[in-house]
């Protein structure tokens, strides 16, 4: 059973971003301020859910939130300050749109740099056992498959309608071929599918 906060004293935002793994687009991030006694009975990881599932959850977190703010960083930024980098900035660009103020963060993982002068609490696998971090990965992955839906349409080639950017084997496939368009990230390695051993 997921919690509702790490901490009760202060006002508390849950972080998380989607599209670490991806060769191209962006990596988005969101930031979720809920109400202290939040609970839900499906909201969880957003890699545990079905998409239908996902889209519904989205609605009901912006319903229900106290505040939400979803950021991204470019294949460009991430191709300069690196993927891990850019995902605690798209972090950062999230919680400074919060029209709340959070006095305390929990963040997704096993790091992150910090925030101004905001406490925060890094925690592993943190969207299977918070709702706000939880909530934070329901709007970061939502907001990115559209994203990725609408860019599909411009190089339908490379699956993105279906892989959203993560390196399948057609992805892959394709890059080889044909090569990078400009939203890829340049400075992720490609590897061929033919030449991976299951």
């Amino acid at each position: 059973m997921l919690l509702a906060r790490y901490q009760y004293e202060l006002i508390e935002a849950g972080c998380d971003e989607a599209g670490r793994g991806c060769l191209a687009g962006p990596v988005f991030a969101a930031a979720v301020i809920l109400p202290p006694k939040f609970k839900h009975k499906l909201l969880n990881d957003s890699k545990q859910l079905p998409e239908d599932v996902r889209y519904k959850l989205r609605k009901e977190i912006q319903k229900k939130a106290l505040a939400y703010a979803v950021a991204s960083c470019d294949n460009h930024e991430i191709d300069k300050i690196n993927i891990l980098n850019a995902s605690f900035l798209a972090m950062h660009r999230a919680l400074d749109m919060l029209h709340i103020k959070p006095e305390f963060l929990i963040i997704d993982g096993n790091r992150f740099n910090k925030y101004g002068e905001t406490p925060h609490q890094c925690i592993v696998e943190g969207d299977g056992k918070y709702f706000s971090i939880a909530a934070a990965s329901i709007l970061a992955k939502t907001y990115r498959d559209d994203y990725m839906k609408r860019i599909a349409t411009e190089h339908p080639e490379y699956d993105w309608h279906s892989n959203k950017g993560y390196p399948t084997i057609k992805h892959r496939k394709t890059v080889m071929e044909i090569g990078f368009t400009p939203y890829h990230r340049r400075t992720f390695q490609v590897t061929d599918p033919q030449l991976t051993i299951f």
